[in-house]
């Protein structure tokens, strides 16, 4: 497994919008279908990466606690399926019911979507307030294939929490470190 890091992305940037397919539903999601969201969590993930499938158990619990709480959680999949076909469309919707997976997983076939995000890795996580400004780009927590140390999403949940109390987020932000997103031939 490749080791790769989140590329820097600016804080104060602005979400790009998109309108992907989520195969659970077979409808189309944008972030405005969200219109009274606390804030965005835009997560690109697979389900073939190891660094995901360690953390996917606890990343369903985020994802169904803070919705909850008003926050849209979309996680979003840019991987190349005819290479992996681990990742495709038909998979992701088994992945998303065997974890639980209450917010959208969507394909991002053209990967389009993570070019305009700056994703390099899964899992990248991104998180924008109401207005759709960057106010977090970093790392689940410190857990990583291999080591002992528990998964607990404590960074982003420690952003999330910030966002929603109306407090600042943290500045110390560690990019996230998984595979690297798997591109298209030529892309």
């Amino acid at each position: 497994m490749a080791r790769t890091e989140s590329n820097a992305v600016e804080l104060g940037t602005i979400a790009p919008d998109f309108a992907l397919p989520d195969p659970s539903t077979g409808r189309s999601v944008s972030l405005d279908d969200f219109p009274d969201a606390r804030g965005y969590c835009i997560a690109f993930i697979c389900n073939h990466c190891p660094f995901v499938q360690l953390i996917r158990h606890e990343f369903a619990r985020f994802g169904r606690a803070y919705s909850d709480q008003g926050l849209a959680v979309i996680a979003i999949n840019s991987n190349d399926a005819k290479n992996f076909p681990e990742d495709s469309p038909e998979k992701m919707r088994d992945e998303a019911r065997r974890f639980g997976y209450t917010f959208p997983y969507l394909f991002d076939e053209t990967q389009e979507v993570a070019r305009a995000y700056q994703a390099a890795c899964t899992p990248d996580f991104f998180l924008f307030d109401a207005d759709r400004r960057l106010v977090y780009h970093g790392q689940f927590d410190d857990a990583r294939p291999g080591s002992d140390i528990p998964v607990t999403g404590q960074d982003l949940r420690a952003a999330a929490d910030a966002l929603l109390e109306g407090r600042p987020v943290p500045a110390e932000q560690r990019p996230s470190l998984g595979c690297n997103i798997k591109w298209k031939e030529g892309a």
